[in-house]
C-alpha cells in the first residue's frame, strides 16, 4: 500500500475514534481503536493513564462531565516509521463544551502513536494539550538559544 494511501486509513482511524467521544460516548466502538496497552497523558489528568480500561474511562468520564458542542480537528500530519507499521500523528484542535455550568473553548493539539496489528491501526500513545499562548519576544520560527 502506498504511504498517502496509509497515510488516508490512519487519519480516517483518528477521526472515527475521536467521532466515538465527541458525538456521544460509544464505549464499544472507542474500545476498538485503543491497544491493550496504551498509555495517555492529557493536561488534566495527573501522571499518566495506562491501559485501555483506564484510557476508555477517561474519556467517558469527560463527556459524563461535559456537554460536547462542537469538536473540530485539523492539520493532520502523519509521520510512518517502522515499514509502514507505526504512525505519530499531530493534529490541532478546537473543542466547544459546557462543564460545571461554565461554556469552554479550548484549542490545541494532539500527539498519537498509533501500530498496525491484525490488520487494523490501535492508539497506543496519546498526548494531548491546550495550545499554548505564545511567550512574549519568542518567535516560533527561532530556535530557542
Amino acid at each position: 500500500m502506498h504511504a498517502e494511501n496509509v497515510t488516508d486509513e490512519i487519519v480516517k482511524t483518528v477521526r472515527s475514534m475521536n467521532r466515538c467521544w465527541t458525538e456521544g460516548f460509544r464505549k464499544e466502538q472507542f474500545r476498538q481503536f485503543i491497544h491493550p496497552d496504551a498509555v495517555a497523558i492529557g493536561p488534566s489528568v495527573p501522571g499518566r493513564l495506562e491501559g485501555k480500561e483506564a484510557y476508555t474511562a477517561a474519556w467517558k468520564n469527560f463527556t459524563e462531565n461535559a456537554a460536547i458542542h462542537e469538536w473540530t480537528e485539523y492539520d493532520h500530519h502523519v509521520n510512518l516509521s517502522c515499514r509502514n507499521t507505526c504512525a505519530v500523528v499531530t493534529y490541532l484542535f478546537s473543542i466547544t463544551f459546557t462543564m460545571d455550568g461554565q461554556n469552554q473553548v479550548m484549542k490545541g493539539r494532539d500527539m498519537m502513536v498509533l501500530i498496525k496489528t491484525g490488520g487494523r491501526w490501535l492508539i497506543v500513545a496519546d498526548q494531548f494539550s491546550p495550545e499554548p499562548a505564545p511567550a512574549a519576544g519568542l518567535c516560533p520560527e527561532k530556535p530557542v538559544q
